[in-house]
């Protein structure tokens, strides 16, 4: 089994993200293949990790997906890699509210048998560390805290008072990174800025983060750590078998489909060429990142998106299903490309900030999280587009909008013109809305059958008015009883972001409607 470590921190801001990367970069510049996973929702980091790895960054959340489908889904993205490195969440013990350890990095660490290293923030403390370090490490005897990275050192004297310290916990230190202003990410309103936004920026950040970590962290001893990892007895998860599992009948599954790249297309703002980063094993071609949050090159469907197929019934045999990326459509799960390609879609890349035009041949269309509101002006300045987009949706044709897509299929945004599907407006907000939920689906639609239970997350600060249509998408419980997003013909937009790995039936159900 691949050899594994989890970089966690007391909390939220002490650096997990910088040394996640910078590891990832590091050891993936040793010639050794990297495997990059992120403790729960977020779709930010991974483009980092993508960045430093040159593999899909994938995330592992117990709350959305099962406690049952971290271990596979981990097996699946490490499936003939060196090595892993899965950055936490928040703090090391902090998950879903209220529900204990669910979802927390403690618990993915536990289900992935994987020695913790503590990220701690050393600026404003010495000898306390020592005492934090050690409650860390006590407070679950089944977490193993194989070391400790100081983070923030200021001085040699204050390095040595925090080595003394640390001296008889029992933990060693494998690391101390001195501030570096080079290393830093710059940040707004919801946490860092993804890389297709700053790419050349991002790139000499991933290697300034490398650069730092192979000066102050001893990569041999975080090797023999990751090495130290026992057997994880898991089957790797697989696009075709969830498939399987939910109904599909044999000859419906592409066989090999999910197991690499699997979207297409010119405007996903693919990672290659100059732009990956030297040195520090980033790759272009077969494991180049696209900004749709899979990869292109090897194994990806032909570029042309030239068309469906039939069959004798004269049913499309593998519909294109265009998923928007570029720089304002950045929020997206690598296996839901995967499960819509082992369903049998074309699944084709296009950037609604750049292309004029849907891909040829479009039978369905995703349009998953991001930052339209960065990009009001140009997306809305792109009328051939939203007209284009706005006619698949009143023929009827099955569309999968989330967050992002939601408020790109209003009727405007921030006073902008989009693209019309709904009759609704949105706005930035000051209030950010955060969260796991529990959710059913309350109409049929071409994502789910109405009574349909799954969990996701909310992550904006925008409203949108009115929050459901007449025929709205989800119920939710929390934060309280309410109903929300829009189902009108084929259409299905929604605040809620889902992970389809969890449910399969979902991205089955799309392309069947694709193909009607």
């Amino acid at each position: 089994m691949v050899a594994r470590l989890v970089i966690a921190a007391p909390s939220s801001g002490a650096g997990k993200t910088t040394v996640a990367t910078g590891l990832m970069a590091a050891f993936a510049g040793r010639g050794l293949a990297v495997s990059p996973h992120k403790v729960g929702p977020d779709y930010i980091d991974p483009g980092y990790h993508a960045l430093a790895t040159g593999r899909p960054g994938r995330n592992l959340d117990a709350f959305m997906c099962g406690t049952e489908l971290v271990a596979p889904l981990f097996a699946h993205g490490a499936r003939g890699c060196d090595l892993a490195v899965v950055e936490g969440v928040m703090g090391l013990y902090d998950g879903a509210a209220d529900r204990g350890e669910l979802a927390s990095t403690a618990q993915v660490a536990k289900l992935l048998r994987a020695p913790v290293v503590l990220v701690v923030d050393a600026s404003s403390q010495s000898r306390s560390v020592a005492a934090l370090v050690h409650g860390f490490a006590s407070w679950d005897p089944e977490v193993r805290i194989g070391g400790v990275i100081l983070n923030k050192v200021a001085t040699d004297r204050h390095e040595h008072l925090l080595r003394e310290a640390l001296g008889e916990s029992g933990v060693p230190v494998m690391g101390v990174l001195r501030r570096a202003p080079a290393v830093s990410t710059p940040s707004r309103h919801l946490g860092l800025v993804p890389v297709a936004e700053r790419h050349a920026d991002a790139v000499d950040a991933v290697r300034a983060q490398a650069e730092q970590v192979r000066e102050g962290c001893d990569l041999e001893a975080l090797l023999a750590l990751a090495r130290s990892a026992p057997p994880l007895r898991a089957e790797a998860w697989s696009a075709a078998a969830a498939l399987r599992g939910a109904g599909a009948p044999g000859g419906a599954v592409v066989p090999g489909a999910g197991a690499g790249g699997v979207v297409s297309g010119t405007g996903a703002g693919a990672v290659s060429g100059a732009g990956a980063v030297s040195g520090a094993g980033a790759v272009s071609g077969a494991g180049a990142v696209s900004g749709a949050g899979a990869v292109s090159g090897a194994g990806a469907v032909s570029a042309a998106g030239g068309g469906a197929g039939r069959d004798a019934a004269g049913r499309a045999e593998r519909p294109v299903v265009a998923v928007a990326g570029g720089a304002a459509f950045t929020f997206s799960y690598a296996e839901h490309a995967e499960l819509l390609t082992a369903a049998g879609a074309e699944v084709v890349a296009f950037d609604p900030l750049r292309d004029e035009k849907l891909p040829e041949g479009t039978r369905g269309l995703v349009i998953g999280g991001g930052f339209p509101e960065v990009y009001a002006p140009e997306l809305s300045a792109n009328e051939s587009l939203r007209d284009a987009v706005s006619a698949l949706a009143r023929s009827g044709a099955p569309v999968a909008a989330e967050c992002a897509g939601l408020l790109y299929l209003a009727r405007s945004l921030d006073g902008r013109p989009m693209c019309g599907v709904l009759d609704a407006d949105a706005r930035m907000s000051q209030r950010l809305t955060l969260g796991y939920r529990d959710a059913v689906a309350v109409s049929d639609s071409p994502l789910a059958a109405a009574g349909t239970r799954l969990r996701g997350h909310e992550f904006h600060r925008t409203v949108i008015e009115p929050g459901a249509g007449a025929t709205p998408a989800w119920g939710l419980r929390q934060p309280e009883r309410r109903v929300e997003g829009f189902v009108l013909g084929g259409v299905h937009a929604s605040y809620l972001h889902t992970h389809w790995a969890a449910l399969p039936e979902v991205p089955l159900r799309f392309v069947e409607h694709c193909r009607r």
